[in-house]
């Protein structure tokens, strides 16, 4: 048996999983060892996580969250997870490595990641063997919720939008400039603040100039990251996200543009990463070789 968690700064959802078994999902806060040293992580796992696995020792863990990007940073989710667990093999990878597993399983191809934020990777069936840059929301994060409301956003402020939507989109938020310039200049998450106009975005993705924006920003998501990677129009793209599964219609149009052939978009990387170990758990038989 072995636990698999995927993580975000929000929230963690973890699943007990055997060869041919999937149990009940079990959630906990999100952990980001960029803001969360070993003890804070531990300690929230045994107030959290220990309780509703009732005793349940997996044989491994294989963790991959928001902030694992580096062995220092990697080492301090891994440290608190064998307090937790002190019998598991613990293995804890980047969610951009969940991801590509989830979405590529054991073939090659190229994974994004459009949700609140955006990143990509090449992946060989294995490995990641190229990643163009995820800058964040202030260089970049092309194609993700954040820069989407950036758009709808700067289009307000500057009377780009037409009447009716623009007044729609005041009175649904009460919009301010200054109260905007707050949000995004005074808040630790502004990226959080932007992308929570896509549900708006979405509901209004029939209007032309909420659907060019729409097309916009997954165009240059595909101009900065995708075309960037070797046979990018020879491998198949896949996608997972909020982003990218409710704004599918548009994304497979602009994928064509490109000529590119899409793969799987899922909403959450979950289901494909319980795949991708339980395949690995009934060829091997044996954790230690689903590393």
């Amino acid at each position: 048996m072995i636990l698999i968690a995927d993580s975000g700064s929000t929230k963690t959802d973890w699943r007990l999983v055997t060869a041919t078994e999937t149990f009940d999902q079990v959630q906990t806060i999100g952990f980001n060892p960029m803001y969360q040293d070993a003890d804070q992580i531990y300690q929230a796992l045994h107030d959290t996580l220990l309780p509703q696995l009732k005793e349940k020792t997996p044989e491994a863990i294989y963790y991959y969250g928001a902030g694992c990007s580096s062995p220092e940073r990697n080492k301090r989710v891994e440290d608190a997870l064998k307090l937790a667990f002190p019998a598991s093999e613990i293995h804890v990878d980047h969610d951009l490595m969940g991801a590509a597993r989830s979405l590529c399983g054991h073939k090659p191809g190229i994974a994004g990641i459009l949700g609140t934020g955006s990143n990509s990777c090449l992946y060989d069936g294995k490995d990641i063997v190229d990643n163009v840059p995820s800058l964040g929301f202030l260089l970049g994060d092309e194609g993700s919720g954040a820069y989407m409301g950036k758009l709808l956003i700067k289009a307000y402020l500057y009377r780009e939008l037409p009447d009716e939507l623009a007044q729609s989109l005041k009175n649904r938020f009460n919009l301010t400039k200054d109260g905007i310039l707050d949000e995004v200049y005074g808040s630790t998450v502004p990226s959080r603040y932007m992308a929570s106009f896509a549900k708006f975005m979405h509901e209004k993705r029939q209007h032309p100039v909420i659907k060019a924006m729409i097309y916009e920003n997954f165009s240059e998501f595909f101009e900065c990251h995708i075309t960037k990677y070797d046979k990018f129009a020879e491998l198949p793209v896949h996608f997972v996200g909020s982003i990218a599964y409710h704004f599918s219609d548009t994304l497979k149009q602009v994928a064509k543009k490109y000529g590119i052939t899409l793969g799987r978009i899922l909403s959450t990387p979950s289901e494909g990463m319980i795949l991708y170990h339980q395949e690995l758990l009934q060829a091997f038989g044996t954790p230690n070789s689903t590393k």
